[in-house]
């Protein structure tokens, strides 16, 4: 009888790699971006983007392009995951520090264990365990920060997380998109059109010229932060259980800790390293419960 743990792929590995590490910088970059693409057109643009190109591209390689049914459901699915987090984060930081907005966000792997329930996926011990270990951690990480936030940007976040969870579970178990990069290019594409829509109802005004700074923050995000993290994204739901492929919430605020070390000249306190080492024990535990 073979007893040995199951390996994770490396294709595994880069995508959680990329959701990690990239999308724990992408909050940054988006509170960069603000600059000049207020919230609801930053996260528009950015979408339409990346989806239209990837669109191309499976065009390109000659894929079958999404069905009717298909554009309906990613229609559907990108509203309520991309329009609502993205729109809600990008709102959310307007008012709140960025790095609260993140550790809200940790929310997520709970929200979608509750949420894939119904469908017959249920976490195992270690799975809880590790959940529970990571939201500690990320409340550790914030202490302090809890009330510095304005009402309005804390119901952003509560929107940003439900949709993100409420969406990922639609997309897997309800409302099937197109296979691969096509399902990806057209969800991202309707998020897209559902964030302008909202651009366009709340009056937004891009800012003409727009600072060089916040053109390379968008460009990242269109690049590194839609195009790799988001589709890596896609494909830990499709291949590995929830808690896993969500795991991304309790690193990027780690990662977000780091960056501020390295590029804003911020100092860690020593419980900042604790609820580190809490984090890491809890995405280890996850890792380990997966089956």
């Amino acid at each position: 009888m073979n007893t040995a743990a199951p390996r994770i792929s490396p294709l595994i590995l880069a995508c959680l790699a990329a959701t990690w590490f990239v999308w724990g910088s992408t909050y940054l970059a988006i509170k960069v971006a603000l600059a000049s693409f207020p919230p609801f057109f930053q996260g528009a643009s950015r979408f339409l983007v990346a989806g239209s190109l990837l669109l191309l591209w499976v065009r390109w390689r000659g894929q079958r392009m999404p069905t009717f049914r298909q554009w309906r459901n990613a229609a559907i699915v990108g509203t309520v995951m991309l329009g609502g987090n993205m729109g809600g984060v990008t709102y959310a930081e307007q008012s709140v520090p960025s790095g609260l907005v993140v550790a809200f966000i940790a929310i997520v792997p709970a929200l979608i264990t509750i949420a894939a329930l119904p469908f017959g996926l249920r976490p195992s011990r270690l799975e809880m365990v590790g959940i529970c270990l990571g939201i500690v951690g990320v409340l550790l990480l914030v202490r302090g920060d809890a009330f510095s936030g304005s009402p309005a940007g804390l119901i952003a976040m509560t929107i940003a997380a439900t949709g993100f969870a409420v969406g990922s579970v639609l997309s897997q178990h309800v409302l099937p998109l197109a296979p691969s990069f096509a399902g990806f290019s057209s969800q991202m594409i309707c998020g897209g059109a559902a964030l302008m829509a909202l651009s366009l109802l709340a009056g937004e005004t891009f800012r003409w010229p727009p600072q060089p700074l916040a053109v390379v923050a968008w460009l990242y995000l269109v690049v590194f932060g839609s195009l790799i993290a988001f589709c890596a994204y896609m494909v830990l739901l499709a291949r590995t259980r929830p808690a896993l492929a969500t795991s991304n919430s309790f690193v990027n605020p780690v990662i977000g800790l780091f960056l501020g070390v390295l590029l804003g000249g911020e100092s860690v306190s020593g419980h900042e390293w604790l609820a580190v080492g809490v984090i890491v024990a809890g995405v280890t535990v996850l890792i380990l419960g997966r089956r």
